[in-house]
Order: C-alpha cells, then structure tokens, then sequence
C-alpha cells in the first residue's frame, strides 16, 4: 500500500511541475503522449528513466540534439512512436545507446536526409517504418548494423533506386508508392528481391514509373537485362578509365616542363617538391626588394640630379641680352676709382690689369656663334 501510494505521489507531483505532460497517459512503464493537443516541441525531461515504451505521435518533435541526450537515457526502452512530427534529418547516433529498442516507428515526418550511421547501436530492433517521408536517397551501409532487423517500410518516399547488399536479411518490405527507375541502377535490388525469401509488401502496386515502356510492370518482373548493364558499366569503366588516363598524362607533361630535380654537391640529384602556391610568395618577395632597391636608390641621386637639372639653365643669347650686359660692364667700370691725371684709356689700362688673360691664350675669345667663313673674310 505505501508503495502504490509513494507512485500516486510521484505520479501526481509530476503532472504538477510539467503542465505539458497533464495529457498524456503517464505510468511506470508507459508513455503516451499521442494527439494530446499539447503540441510537443522537445521530449520532456520528467520522464520515468525505466519506461518501456514512448509514444509521441502527432506533435512537433523535430529530434534536435537536446531530444537525442533525453532518449539516451531511456536504457530500457524497446518501442518508440515519433510519426507524424516535424523530423527532417536522422542525423548520426541519433538513438545510440536505446541497445532494447524493437520498434522504431518515424513515418509520416519530413524526412529527406538519413545518414550513414543514423541507426547506430540499434541491435535489437527489429522493424523500421520510414514510410511516408521525402527520402530521395538511402546508402547501402545504413541498415548495415540492424542484424536483427525483419520488418522494413520505405513507401511512398521519392526513391528511384536502392543498392542493397546480398547479406541484408529482411522477411518483410514495402518499397511501394516510389517513383522507380528501372534501369541498371535497379538491378541489384531486383536481384535481391528475386534470390532471398523476403516477402514484399503490396507488390502489384510496386511498379516502375521510368522509362515509358516499363511503365506499370512490377519492379521484381521488370525486364532488366544484366548483360546490358555489363556493357554499360563497362563502357563507364573505360570512359573513366580514359579521363583517368588523360588527367595523369597532363600532370605528367606539366611535371616534364618545370624542373623537378637538382644535382647536390655530392653528385645526387635532390628532387624539388611540385609547384604550388610556394612560387607566388616568391615573387611577392622578388617584387618587394626591387621596389624597396628602387625607392633608396631614388631617395640617393633625386638631390644630385635635382641640382645638375637647375645649374643646366643655358639659353641662346639674344641682341637684347647683349645691350644689358654693356650697360651692366659700364656701371661696373665705373665704381672702380680713377687715378688723377691719366686720359681716358686708362680704365682700359686698369681692366687690362685687373682681367689679365692667362698666359698661353692667344687673346681672343671664340664664339660658336659666329661663323668660321665671316672670321675668315675679315
């Protein structure tokens, strides 16, 4: 009787501090917040850590990261319902450590990315419904860890093909209301489905939709020739194999052009890594000193050249100049002092000292300007 009241207690302390919760159908073992009304964003966290079974459907569940920690901690949990909720993308690990989970029901979400270790740490689950989603493509390694997994749904998704591995052990899967493409591409999933005992749901409506001719035939029946698809494969082969063949023959001519090896002072020859970004830094340091050699060389000869520039300000002399500078000899003639008793021929006299020519001159001067033939003629 104390126990069944201590649970009462719980019970009802619980439903007291998360309002959120006060719909849904809470036991020790149980939860079920199904169509409560509540419109649950997040997983609450004042959940009973040994339930066994957890139903969220019809809510606004999006599993962030937040939710995942929360579901990590239900070690004992064997059935989870998140269909219909707003999934969008099973992200890695994304129920990692539920080791007891059977059933895992997502279907009826938006659910278009699911990836390569989404499942992850699930092995015992046994049935996976991924129905009714938007899921355009799935790897062949996603199922790889559900050894245990019997019961498999992907209908009414936007798959056009499914490689799947031989080891894949199913009993049962529904693969209809996909858009799917029966080509090579198909092939191994048609070959599956033909070799195991797995028993394919609603299989007069799992039918192909491309290309035309095949259209309405059942995706296990449809006439998929393998020995075609060998020879397309093997021409993708080839033609991979010779992009693959003109690729390495660039790289190799390019590697012929540039010099790929030095010889040491022993002899050996020392081979350079490739060319990389390595060359542009070496330029940008090139470019650097020249410009810094070129702006102190500048700095040192602007003055010399500056000063030679001003100084070399000779001009042709004209008939105006010449008056001026008789006027200026005459008023410099005259500051000179005169001596008391001597003619007018002696400020010659006087100049004659004072601007005594060098000896070894002849005493004229020569004008370029002056022609050699008038000279001549007088």
């Amino acid at each position: 009787l104390n126990m069944k009241l201590s649970w009462l207690v719980i019970w009802a302390g619980t439903l007291f501090l998360n309002p959120v919760t006060a719909d849904c159908n809470i036991t020790s073992q149980t939860v079920t917040c199904e169509e409560s009304g509540k419109n649950l964003s997040n997983i609450p966290t004042n959940l009973f850590r040994n339930v066994t079974t957890i139903t969220f459907k019809n809510n606004k569940i999006t599993l962030k990261d937040s939710d995942k920690e929360i579901l990590q901690s239900f070690i004992n949990l064997t059935e989870l319902y998140l269909n219909e909720n707003m999934i969008t993308v099973l992200y890695n690990n994304s129920f990692c450590n539920l080791t007891k989970l059977i059933i895992l029901d997502i279907s009826n979400n938006h659910i278009s990315t699911v990836h390569k270790a989404a499942f992850a740490g699930l092995n015992q689950l046994s049935v996976l419904n991924l129905s009714y989603n938007r899921i355009t493509q799935l790897g062949s390694d996603v199922f790889t860890s559900l050894k245990s997994l019997t019961v498999l749904s992907l209908q009414c998704n936007f798959l056009k093909s499914f490689h799947i591995k031989l080891s894949f052990k199913l009993i049962k899967i529904a693969l209809a209301g996909n858009p799917w493409t029966c080509s090579c591409d198909l092939l191994d999933l048609q070959i599956w489905l033909t070799a195991s005992n797995v028993t394919m749901e609603n299989e007069d409506n799992t039918t192909c939709t491309f290309p035309n001719n095949k259209e309405k035939f059942s995706i296990k029946t449809a006439a998929i020739q393998s020995a075609d698809c060998k020879i397309e494969k093997a021409s993708l082969e080839n033609t991979v194999t010779s992009t693959s063949a003109i690729k390495l023959k660039n790289i190799a001519l390019l590697t012929a052009l540039t010099p790929n090896n030095i010889t040491g002072n022993n002899g050996t020859h020392a081979e350079l890594p490739l060319l990389g970004k390595s060359w542009t830094f070496l330029a940008g340091v090139l470019g650097f000193v020249l410009s810094t050699t070129l702006l102190i060389f500048s700095a040192t000869k602007c003055p010399t050249w500056y000063r030679y520039l001003i100084s070399y300000s000779h001009r042709r002399l004209e008939e105006n100049d010449s008056e001026m500078f008789e006027q200026e000899f005459s008023a410099d003639m005259n500051s000179f002092p005169t001596v008391s008793g001597t003619n007018n021929e002696d400020p010659i006299v006087i100049f004659e000292k004072i601007h005594a020519f060098v000896p070894g001159e002849d005493g004229f001067i020569e004008d370029k300007y002056i022609d050699s033939y008038v000279t001549e003629g007088s």
